[in-house]
């Protein structure tokens, strides 16, 4: 069933919309900053990289309606919180604690929730560091609060998320048991993966310093 904003609200949100995306690219600068900072000047490299995105009016509109509320822009802004969104990816999990703990103390940035489905797996598999932030933005001589979801996680996880999102899109959220049981393996070894190469990183580092210390 497709559901839609009526035209007079659909009008709402075309102005709350940029109000989001401009909160998002000031969160992404902040973060690009610190990606910099990080790798040109305290060789960390915490982060591979960083993608933003925007949740259209269709699925905004969709999930007010699996809410059960009226399908408005006031809704929108009460009830959702990853209209605007950005995913962290990083080389190790080790990483993800550390970007989160970074994250929370950033200044002008305020934690609403946040969920460690690394450490707490979701019973599908899935793995990820979930922050939602609030965080104002400054326009028409008014400061207005939005709310940011980041997702936090390692290139492997990101993989394994991606193919087990397809899974669900094709069957509906009805993913057969044999799927869903084999995906549930993939994830235990993805994440006994993620760490055997942590440790040999640590080994490599070792090895690494050894060498120009003689």
């Amino acid at each position: 069933m497709s559901v839609r904003f009526s035209v007079e609200e659909f009008a709402k949100l075309k102005k709350l919309l940029p109000v989001y995306e401009w909160g998002l690219r000031t969160l992404l600068t902040k973060l690009n900053i610190i990606h910099e900072d990080l790798k040109d000047f305290q060789d960390n490299h915490s982060i591979e990289y960083i993608r933003s995105r925007m949740k259209a009016p269709e699925s905004i509109a969709q999930k007010l309606y699996e809410m059960n509320v009226d399908i408005t822009t006031d809704n929108a802004k009460k009830y959702l919180r990853d209209i605007a969104g950005l995913r962290i990816i990083c080389p190790f999990a080790k990483d993800i604690y550390f970007l989160a703990d970074l994250l929370k103390s950033m200044p002008a940035v305020n934690i609403l929730e946040e969920k460690d489905y690394v450490s707490n797996p979701k019973p599908s598999g899935y793995r990820s560091y979930h922050l939602i932030l609030e965080l104002p933005v400054f326009f028409s001589g008014k400061t207005e609060y939005i709310t940011v979801e980041i997702q936090i996680r390692t290139e492997a996880m990101n993989f394994w998320a991606t193919l087990e999102h397809k899974a669900r899109y094709k069957y509906r959220e009805h993913i057969p048991k044999h799927l869903s049981d084999e995906l549930i393996v993939i994830a235990d070894k993805i994440a006994a993966l993620d760490d055997r190469m942590f440790k040999i990183h640590e080994i490599i580092s070792l090895i690494n310093q050894d060498v120009q210390e003689i």
